[in-house]
């Protein structure tokens, strides 16, 4: 019997009525915030959405580190760029990295409705780039990033991170479960590959505090020490 298995009875069996009166009695909903979850749950590709609890999760990191600054890799249809953005001061920024338009444009008429327009730089280029001319003229000053895009991306997106945030803050790295590929031998598939390489590293990093929350497709957390 593993050692994990023991704690089996703390475990909680997230049914959908569960999770339900999770986010009834957890989420405070702004409107626009719902409106884009309804338009990102109707999309062909809503799977590659972040998810309410997450949400408010990340709301609840910026109130805690005083976040000014963040970064959101893969942004999809905006929402967690959103969420990030309305949990930070007036003189925020969110700065929101994508490949294309294609769906960053669905975002960006409830980014305005919100009124947090002004706190979203948005950044259309290979994240790496980005990340990189970032390291160039803000090393050190960044508080908060979440890693939610390619994953065989996800460790090159890591280390210019680190060159990013400042000590104490932290890297959100999203989908560390792969919806149960990482356990499966061999792995599955590059993705599966990637993400189980980097979670074996982040275990071992002396740079870093880790921590791993159970979150949608699982979280990965990171503190700069």
């Amino acid at each position: 019997m593993s050692e994990a298995f023991k704690y089996e009875h703390k475990k909680s069996d997230i049914t959908e009525e569960l999770y339900q009166y999770m986010i009834d009695h957890c989420v405070r909903w702004d409107k626009t915030q719902q409106e884009l979850i309804t338009l990102t749950l109707n999309h062909e590709w809503s799977i590659m959405g972040t998810t309410p609890d997450q949400h408010t999760f990340f709301q609840f990191l910026l109130k805690i580190l005083n976040a000014k600054k963040c970064i959101d890799v893969g942004v999809f249809t905006g929402l967690s760029s959103l969420a990030m953005a309305l949990a930070l001061p007036e003189d925020g920024k969110v700065y929101a990295l994508d490949v294309s338009t294609q769906y960053t444009d669905l975002a960006k008429p409830f980014w305005k409705k919100a009124g947090v327009e002004n706190k979203i730089d948005l950044r259309i280029a290979p994240a790496a780039e980005t990340l990189q001319k970032l390291v160039d003229t803000e090393p050190g000053t960044i508080d908060f990033i979440f890693i939610d895009a390619d994953k065989t991306g996800y460790d090159t997106y890591y280390e210019l991170g680190l060159k990013l945030i400042r000590k104490g803050g932290v890297i959100a790295f999203d989908n560390v479960f792969q919806s149960g590929r990482v356990l499966k031998k061999p792995l599955p598939d590059i993705s599966a590959v990637a993400i189980d390489t980097l979670n074996k590293k982040l275990l071992n990093d002396p740079r870093v505090f880790i921590s791993s929350l159970p979150v949608a497709d699982g979280i990965t957390l990171i503190t700069k020490i």
